[in-house]
Order: structure tokens, then C-alpha cells, then sequence
């Protein structure tokens, strides 16, 4: 197992399958390679299935054992269910990140193909909002939400980027998730270091006492020790890195770009380590070497910044109360 500096374990290992996406949220951080409105054959930047595969066997070498694929959006490649067979053949746990308007169609033959879960991102369940925001269309989501929740690919975990926007739209994300089976909610918060606009952001410590003050129940994970609220049996879970020194200290993933180059940490490009081209015994050296130069965002590399708790709460959220069983 590969350790940095800082005693963290690397356990898992996210990878970027393309930078193109279909649609285009506000808050994306990414100028991607174009706008695309339906499945294609790969980019000549992206990976190839056996380029993925080769770093999953590396990774599978130094006892990486969870696999997410992400993007852009993954489901614009026509080869994603290769690129998820290939990896089973290593890692087990197998999962993906995806806006969910290609899901539908597409669950059933991810699952087959040895994927076991799925995150799909719903910052609203208002089709007008939701378009505002992400630029697409809702419909074709929950469908895909559905089909993913029938042919098995659960939890379906439905992430929504808490920020100025979205935060009128979190009580009926919840209840919606308090009313179907095999749903979590995922609060992430909105990362202004890797977007700007500053004014968006919320008070995030602000949300999570509005939800521990309203949940049936509230529970602490082991990782980050973050708090997981149930709602009616629907878990809720924040993740909250900005400004966040505990969230870095137990962060165990290295992630893979489009390119194949190896990234220490997601608010940074200056870490990138390059695969392609290298022969067995030169991969597993670039691991070790993304792994040697890994720190902790807030508190190493970036030393000076507002302390979790210190902010000022932005916006009031109106109560959510779920309906009675």
C-alpha cells in the first residue's frame, strides 16, 4: 500500500474518462473539450479502454480497491462498458459519476458489465431551476435515476452542489430521497478556489445544523467524521472540504485525468505525473511518486485561509419537515 508523508493511505482512485460533457452547469470548473449531445466515439486526448485498464492493474498492485469513474460526463463514450469490464477484472468496487441524462438506456449494460453504483447529479427537482443551473434537462435524469434504482446500481447516491442557487431545492431533494427506495443525498459543497464567484458560496456549517436540528436521527461516519441525517430512513451526508483541514487529513484517493496523468489532489494541476507511454516498472514509479509529493490542501499547501466555523450564515433555509409515514 502506498502512504505519503502525512500517513494517509491511498485506497482509492479516481478517473477522469473525458473532459466533454452534454451538459453545462454554472458552477463547473472545467472548460472541457466541447459540448457533445450524444454518445461518441473517444477523443484523441482521452484514454483508451487498455490505457485505463493499465493503470487500474497498477493501482490494483499497491492495494487501491475502489475505482469511480468520472468526467465530464462518462456516458458520452461509447466504450464505458468495456472501460468497466476491464476494470472489474482488478478492482471489485466499481463505480461511477454521471449527470444521468444517458443513464437510462445504459444501466442495465453498466451493471452486466460490472458496475455497482451509481451518483447522478440533481441540484433541483424544479425542471425550470434545474435547467437554469445545469443547462439540461431534468426528465431525462430521473429517468436514468429509475432505471439505475431497477436494474440494481444502488444506492443511488443523487448529489446536489449546495451554493446560492441550490439552496431552496434541498428540502424536496430530501423528501423525494425519504420516498424512494434505495436513495442517499449527497450535499457537496460548492468550491469557490476551483470556480470564483465567492458570492455564491453559503455558509455550509449553517446547513448542517438545519439539518441536525430537523433529522430523525443523526450518525457519524468513521472518514472525516462526517455526520450522516436521516430523514424518514433517507440518508443525508455533507461533504464540506473548503477551508476544511480534517476533510484533507483523511483524504485516501489519488485521481487519473483524461490524459492519464496521475493527480495528487483535485484543487491542483502543478502534481501532474504522466502515464502514457511508460512501461510496467515506470507506471508503478509514477504512483509512488504522485503519492511522495501529496499534502494536505488546507493546512500544507495552503496555509492561510478561513478556518471552518468562522464564516457568517449567508442565507436562511426555510424548514423542511417530512410528512408523516
Amino acid at each position: 500500500m502506498l502512504v505519503d508523508a502525512y500517513g494517509r493511505e491511498v485506497t482509492d482512485l479516481r478517473i477522469s474518462v473525458t473532459k466533454r460533457c452534454n451538459f453545462s452547469c454554472i458552477y463547473c470548473h472545467d472548460e472541457g473539450l466541447g459540448p457533445i449531445d450524444r454518445p461518441r466515439t473517444p477523443h484523441g486526448e482521452e484514454m483508451t479502454p487498455l490505457e485505463i485498464e493499465r493503470i487500474v492493474r497498477a493501482a490494483r498492485e499497491f492495494d487501491i480497491h475502489s475505482v469511480k469513474f468520472t468526467g465530464g460526463e462518462p456516458l458520452v463514450r461509447t466504450d464505458l462498458v468495456e472501460i468497466i469490464a476491464r476494470t472489474v477484472r482488478h478492482v471489485e468496487d466499481v463505480s461511477l459519476t454521471t449527470n444521468g441524462s444517458m443513464l437510462a438506456g445504459r444501466a442495465e449494460s453498466l451493471r452486466n458489465a460490472g458496475l455497482k453504483r451509481v451518483n447522478v447529479s440533481v441540484d433541483s427537482l424544479d425542471p425550470t431551476a434545474f435547467r437554469e443551473i445545469r443547462g439540461g434537462a431534468l426528465a431525462p435524469v430521473l429517468a436514468g435515476v429509475r432505471a439505475a434504482l431497477r436494474v440494481g446500481l444502488k444506492p443511488v447516491k443523487l448529489n446536489l452542489v449546495v451554493f446560492r442557487p441550490t439552496l431552496p431545492h434541498i428540502p424536496e431533494l430530501i423528501r423525494f430521497a425519504s420516498e424512494t427506495d434505495g436513495l442517499r443525498v449527497q450535499l457537496i459543497e460548492y468550491m469557490p478556489e476551483l470556480v470564483g464567484h465567492r458570492d455564491w458560496a453559503v455558509d455550509i456549517d449553517g446547513v448542517k445544523s438545519w439539518l441536525e436540528s430537523r433529522a430523525d436521527r443523526v450518525l457519524v461516519r468513521e472518514m472525516h467524521h462526517r455526520r450522516i441525517y436521516l430523514f424518514q430512513g433517507a440518508e443525508v451526508e455533507v461533504v464540506d472540504p473548503v477551508g476544511n483541514a480534517e476533510f484533507c487529513n483523511h483524504c485516501h484517493r489519488v485521481r487519473v485525468t483524461h490524459k492519464g496523468e496521475l493527480k495528487g489532489c483535485l484543487n491542483r494541476n502543478d502534481d501532474l505525473v504522466p502515464t502514457r507511454g511508460l512501461d510496467d516498472a515506470a507506471l508503478r514509479n509514477a504512483f509512488r511518486t504522485v503519492v511522495a509529493q501529496r499534502v494536505p490542501y488546507y493546512g500544507a499547501y495552503v496555509r492561510d485561509y478561513t478556518p471552518r466555523g468562522s464564516e457568517t450564515p449567508l442565507i436562511q433555509l426555510q424548514p423542511f419537515v417530512p410528512d408523516s409515514p
